[in-house]
């Protein structure tokens, strides 16, 4: 298996992985969310009772935002519907200060404020904190941030997954190229042979240049009646070295892909007089 080719095949499978989850992302719906802050200030300047309200009273505003009058409101604020809009609202109380966040999430930046705006005002008619206190607007126009798609944990998400996939690939293709250690070591072959994909646009040159150093008549052997047609195209391809005076010939042999037939491999080498020497492998 070409090195190169191997590699390339994993990065190029990185860049469509990558490329297809970033696109994933990106033709998802949109998630804009809407922010308000409510702040509790006294009724009058000595309301004694004003602690004492608020921190008995604020926990309401969590269940009135999912009052199916605010919810009504907010919904056709937002677009949407009153059931779909209950699970977006959230309020976030904090404690000992009077302060209540409220943020709806929608599908536009014009949707989410104009839902929280409609939620927050609902909050402060409904005058929970009544006569001791009431709620006021911190900044009366809402803060919009778009919340999906993370583009920073989109890229995230695509560097992992075009790592995993690019390395899969090269791991796939060189085990799959590895496939013929096990038939050249249970033939009895341990000196280093070439295995080369048929598909290499440099396959004859490297060939050729395993002959004129092997320095022997050169035998393209055809594992499989199906791949002689082949064999012969490789053999009329390589030098003619049939008048070298070495013994024996130098056998390039030439295996299905199937993973399944390399045990046919195995016992074509098995069989070859002990002159020949396995110079390469050629998976066609």
């Amino acid at each position: 298996m070409n090195a190169p080719r191997v590699v390339l095949e994993g990065v190029l499978a990185a860049v469509l992985v990558g490329v297809a989850v970033l696109l994933a992302i990106a033709l998802r719906d949109g998630v804009t969310e809407g922010r308000l802050t409510l702040l509790a200030t006294p009724s009058t300047a000595d309301s004694v009772q004003f602690g004492e309200v608020t921190s008995l009273a604020a926990p309401a505003v969590v269940q009135l935002v999912r009052s199916p009058s605010v919810l009504d409101a907010a919904a056709k604020a937002a677009g949407t519907t009153p059931a779909a809009l209950a699970g977006a609202i959230a309020v976030e109380l904090v404690p000992a200060s009077g302060v209540a966040r409220i943020s709806v999430r929608a599908d536009s930046a014009e949707h989410a404020s104009a839902a929280v705006t409609a939620v927050a005002r609902a909050v402060i008619e409904a005058d929970l904190l009544a006569p001791a206190a009431r709620f006021r607007l911190v900044d009366p126009r809402p803060e919009a941030k778009q919340v999906t798609p993370d583009w920073r944990l989109a890229t995230g998400l695509a560097l992992v997954a075009a790592v995993i996939a690019g390395a899969a690939v090269t791991a796939f293709r060189r085990l799959r190229a590895d496939a013929v250690s096990p038939a050249l070591a249970s033939a009895g072959i341990t000196h280093p042979v070439v295995v080369a994909s048929d598909d290499d646009p440099n396959l004859t040159s490297r060939l050729s240049a395993l002959c004129v150093a092997a320095a022997r008549p050169v035998r393209v052997l055809p594992v499989g009646p199906e791949l002689a047609d082949r064999a012969e195209q490789l053999a009329r391809a390589l030098p003619d070295k049939a008048s070298e005076p070495a013994e024996g010939s130098a056998v390039i042999a030439v295996v299905p892909q199937d993973r399944s037939r390399r045990h046919d491999l195995a016992t074509a080498l098995a069989v070859l007089p002990e002159s020949a020497v396995l110079v390469a492998v050629v998976l066609a």
